[in-house]
């Protein structure tokens, strides 16, 4: 048996492909383009309620799931995998998982919108989200200067598995990684995990992973 992945190349989509690979899961990956509007097929509906991707299908249990944060901790629960084992490090990572779902995403996505895409809809709005994206990478960057290597620790952790597909969007954030030394330190050796490159071309291959 094995886990379907609906999924598209994004940082939310990453997340999931990227610890699917770290894990060594059995998964079958299907392409929602949410360019074309698949996340709005019925059929996807059943498997998504929120109509988001992405979301997947255990057939070993058949649990279904969507929300990266519940797959991540479903995921690492199935494998005993990339989760502190003693409750301080569990909720110490459930801690930065939650920064990521509340905080680090929603905002570095308003960014994409109004420092990417549409830069001179509202001075308001980029400057809010601009002015927002670089002080999460400042938190981001003085956690990483306390720890020994990973957000949540020692170790890495599904916490580092749903902060790094946003932060490979530097560019589109129009941050500077050089301004931020603990993050590019922590980026770059990601980066270079075999898991992470295989989980980042999924469903396809799109680009070659950013290199501050």
């Amino acid at each position: 048996m094995s886990i379907d992945l609906y999924t598209w190349g994004t940082p939310n989509g990453r997340k999931v492909s990227i610890a699917l690979e770290e894990m060594g899961l059995d998964y079958t990956c299907h392409p929602i383009d949410i360019m074309k509007d698949d996340q709005f097929d019925p059929a996807f509906l059943k498997i998504s309620p929120n109509n988001k991707i992405p979301a997947i299908v255990d057939h070993d249990t058949g649990q279904t799931l969507m929300e990266t944060g519940a797959i991540l901790l479903y995921l690492a629960e199935k494998t005993g995998q990339f989760i502190p084992a003693d409750k301080p490090g569990y909720w110490r990572c459930v801690e930065w998982l939650m920064w990521q779902m509340g905080g680090l995403g929603p905002m570095l996505g308003q960014a994409h919108h109004f420092v990417r895409f549409n830069p001179d809809v509202s001075e308001y709005a980029t400057n809010r989200y601009a002015t927002e994206a670089k002080r999460l990478y400042g938190v981001l960057d003085r956690r990483l200067s306390e720890t020994s290597a990973f957000i949540a620790g020692a170790d890495y952790t599904i916490a580092d598995m749903a902060a790094w597909p946003w932060i490979s969007r530097f560019e589109w954030q129009g941050v500077d990684l050089n301004a931020y030394p603990a993050v590019k330190r922590w980026y770059l050796e990601i980066s270079a995990r075999p898991a992470v490159q295989r989980g980042y071309d999924k469903p396809h291959y799109v680009s070659d992973i950013p290199v501050p």
